[in-house]
């Protein structure tokens, strides 16, 4: 490919096109279902689809065929097949759903409203990952512009991918003989440990959602009646989180959770390490002299991307402080969850959450834990000469500098499911999720320089697929 054109063409679709429309799509609070149950009646995700739908039909590859699809008490999903040169398939694969809003968003910002500040577009969404759609097919317009072959092309864009891509399985089984048999999968919804090369995701978590309720009482009682006799809540609860994490290291304390981690995804993270330094820790908001739980980089990594790790995301039945008079609460429900290192079994690391919380109640009280979702990780297939060469190369082209390996903290649900479906597959899972792009939280970003190198990389990917034959 003639860098230069490729640059110019995907730079001028990004300035010109690419980003009013994602501006448009921040507008719409198109959360997913776990958010959203009335999204049908909503309809924010119909009308981000329509959006969607109408800037790809305007940007057109000659012969792109372009469905949505919607199954029975399905979120919908975005079907798009592009003929190639080759009887080769490439899937690309991004989501359209979003995260709530979430407190926390600076007074000029918020999680609907578009803001360009320098070479950032803030609003929810469009870098987890609503950007994925405009790339890809900007990506395979600048492969057509140049007259340069690739292979049949297949984009999937679903919607239900931030409540676990609950709905995306049933696609994948009504479609397995539109799909066929993918040679290079491509993911735009993962991460990169900064905005100055091509990061490459090796490996996912799992995770496992629940909720553990503890209930003393039947309803609540003054607290110099109950104080002393009634074992609280808390006390209760800070015991069962003793069974399963070390209160003092963050340590999770089942062994059943943990695997052995592959020697080649150590190395990786040494490699990323070199890279990186402190920013692992230092891209965090961080309060002020707030410290990370290890001063080990390559731990605190491998913390992140292949080993558990337990968060309280939520919790019930405690009132706000301008209410709370003087009350033993009667009972307490907090939301837990828990990643999992990429190959671990979600649900065996389930059951054992479970065993683990409910047996011997302290004090007999009840104590149940419902597990809300458990899906198990991923852990790529080695790359291929090819791709590993290639990669690098591109990298060295748009960004100035090698490709870097790296293993992701969070989860993509759709990445397991489609290893086992299509074994034989290589796997390029990439993203724009840098350092205080806030993914899931207030001030989420797009990093813009990066959106367009990476749809270079990716158009430039695709090229060298098809020429590796």
């Amino acid at each position: 490919m003639n860098l230069q054109e490729n640059k110019k063409f995907i730079n001028q679709q990004w300035d010109n096109s690419i980003i009013p429309a994602l501006s448009d799509y921040i507008r719409i609070p198109n959360k997913s279902p776990a958010f959203d149950p009335d999204w049908q009646a909503n309809g924010h995700m119909a009308q981000a689809v329509k959006l969607i739908v109408d800037w790809c039909k305007t940007n057109a590859v000659e012969s792109m065929q372009l469905d949505v699809v919607q199954l029975a008490n399905r979120t919908p999903l975005l079907f798009i097949e592009i003929p190639g040169s080759s009887n080769e398939t490439i899937l690309l694969y991004g989501h359209l759903d979003k995260q709530p809003e979430m407190q926390g968003w600076e007074s000029n910002l918020g999680p609907w409203n578009p803001v360009i500040k320098g070479d950032k577009l803030y609003g929810r969404g469009a870098a987890d990952d609503g950007y994925a759609i405009f790339a890809s097919l900007t990506a395979i317009n600048a492969l057509r512009a140049q007259q340069q072959p690739h292979a049949r092309c297949i984009i999937i864009i679903e919607a239900s991918e931030e409540s676990g891509s609950s709905d995306l399985v049933h696609y994948i089984d009504a479609l397995k003989e539109r799909i066929g048999q993918p040679d290079l999968v491509i993911c735009l919804d993962s991460g990169c440990g900064n905005y100055e090369q091509l990061w490459l995701t090796t490996s996912l978590r799992g995770l496992v959602n629940g909720s553990l309720t503890i209930n003393v009482l039947k309803e609540g009682v003054h607290s110099g009646s109950a104080s002393g006799i009634v074992p609280a809540c808390f006390r209760i609860l800070r015991q069962l989180l003793n069974r399963i994490e070390s209160a003092t290291t963050g340590e999770i304390l089942l062994s059943d959770l943990f695997v052995d981690i592959p020697g080649i995804r150590s190395h990786q993270a040494e490699q990323a390490v070199q890279v990186l330094g402190k920013t692992i820790f230092d891209k965090l908001p961080f309060q002020k002299q707030v410290q990370p739980q290890s001063n080990n980089l390559q731990d605190l990594l491998l913390n992140q991307t292949w080993r558990p790790a337990l968060s309280i995301i939520g919790i019930e039945g405690i009132p706000s402080i301008a209410y709370a008079g003087n009350v033993t609460l009667p009972s307490l429900t907090v939301k837990l969850s828990m990643r999992l290192p990429p190959t671990c079994n979600a649900e065996h690391a389930a059951c054992t959450l479970k065993t683990t919380l409910e047996q011997n109640p302290p004090y007999q009280a009840q104590i149940r834990f419902d597990i809300h979702d458990a899906g198990s990780g991923w852990n790529a297939p080695a790359e291929k000469a090819w791709l590993t060469t290639a990669t690098h190369e591109i990298s060295k082209n748009y960004f100035g500098k090698e490709a870097v390996y790296l293993g992701e903290g969070g989860s993509i649900p759709f990445m397991g499911m489609l290893g086992k479906r299509f074994p034989q597959a290589q796997f390029l899972i990439t993203g724009v999720l840098g350092p205080a792009s806030n993914a899931h939280g207030p001030n989420e970003f797009l990093h813009i320089p990066t959106g367009k190198k990476l749809t270079c990389c990716i158009a430039e990917i695709i090229a060298k697929h098809y020429a590796r034959r």
